[in-house]
């Protein structure tokens, strides 16, 4: 899915036209949001007893999986593709196939992102853009068809 996807999709939900210009990155506040949201879905999924599942998957300290989220969701959100950067083209199925991901796996982890929207106060018309997009990619990573 392209950044594009995410910043242009129709909605009946969308109570305000979207702006013109920028991007999603732009719209939900640049880095300084998208930081909260990252750190809050981190902080979310290290606390939540319905993530242990998912929390298992990581390392103790999230510091170096914060930034490389943080990282990859600011090219694919439209602001500046930090990733891709630093790492190349990313493919973010490939990082996650050591692990089991199964639809139970997928849908903890859109709980926790789901938290972080909410927690963050990324405005509702721009919550009901990033869900479905959101499910998407967690449903992406399943491997256990």
């Amino acid at each position: 899915m392209s950044s594009n996807d995410v910043q242009r999709a129709p909605s009946a939900h969308t109570a305000t036209p979207l702006p013109e210009t920028g991007s999603m990155y732009d719209w939900i506040g640049g880095e300084a949001a998208l930081r909260n949201l990252v750190n809050r879905f981190y902080d979310v999924m290290d606390s939540a007893e319905y993530a242990t599942t998912i929390r298992a998957m990581h390392q103790p300290d999230l510091t170096p999986m914060r930034a490389s989220l943080f990282e990859y969701l600011s090219g694919w959100l439209g602001g500046p593709p930090l990733y891709v950067v630093k790492h190349g083209s990313p493919c973010i199925s490939k990082p996650h196939a050591p692990f089991t991901i199964d639809q139970a796996a997928s849908d903890a982890w859109m709980r926790c992102m789901n938290q972080a929207l909410l927690d963050t106060d990324i405005p509702e018309q721009y919550r009901t853009l990033l869900t479905p997009a959101f499910e998407r990619m967690a449903n992406m990573l399943i491997n256990t068809r």
